[in-house]
């Protein structure tokens, strides 16, 4: 997620100080990904520093306000009208987690495979209250469904995932099996257990 980019749409409507900023974000995405107002003044800092956002004088309890600039205009215009690119994919505990356990030994990845199966399914169920809350609230709900989206589409990856285990373990009795045979058989040049 690009807070830069999120801070300098929020501030093309009107200009805001950090705080507001922060509350504006999160009741615009549901609170789904908090942010920590030190992180908005942060950023802030940067953008101003780079020409995007230029400070427009305080309100009336001394907060520092921010508008965009024309430099800033043009930074929110490219980013709605840019694909986000897939190129670099973000790391993926999940995944990192039971390519290693399949390759740890004393790992027993089928019980990794549940566990995660029913946290999964315990998010997949919170997401979906939280869309009924949601309501008419279009951002917020726009959201929430890529959050069910992609909570389905990990159960639907863990399974494959399940599947591709109980192959590989089959396979793996064959290939073991066949191996024993192998070495039965009279005048065979394998090396018996």
């Amino acid at each position: 997620m690009s807070v830069k980019q999120a801070l300098l749409a929020l501030l093309q409507e009107q200009p805001m100080y950090g705080y507001q900023l922060r509350v504006e974000f999160e009741q615009r995405t549901g609170a789904t990904w908090p942010l920590n107002v030190g992180q908005v003044y942060t950023t802030l800092t940067r953008l101003e520093r780079d020409g995007l956002v230029e400070g427009a004088g305080e309100d009336g309890e001394g907060h520092v306000v921010y508008r965009l600039t024309d430099q800033g205009s043009g930074e929110v215009a490219a980013w709605f009208t840019t694909p986000v690119e897939r190129t670099q994919p973000p790391r993926d505990e999940l995944a990192i987690k039971l390519a290693l356990a399949v390759t740890v030994p004393g790992v027993d990845v089928g019980t990794v495979v549940q566990q995660q199966r029913s946290a999964t399914m315990r998010a997949l169920q919170d997401y979906t209250r939280l869309k009924r809350q949601a309501g008419d609230d279009l951002a917020w709900s726009l959201v929430v469904d890529s959050l069910i989206f992609a909570a389905e589409a990990e159960v639907r990856w863990l399974d494959h995932c399940e599947a591709r285990l109980r192959r590989a373990a089959i396979e793996g009795r064959h290939a073991a099996a066949s191996r024993t045979a192998d070495a039965a058989r009279p005048g065979s040049d394998a090396v018996r257990p």
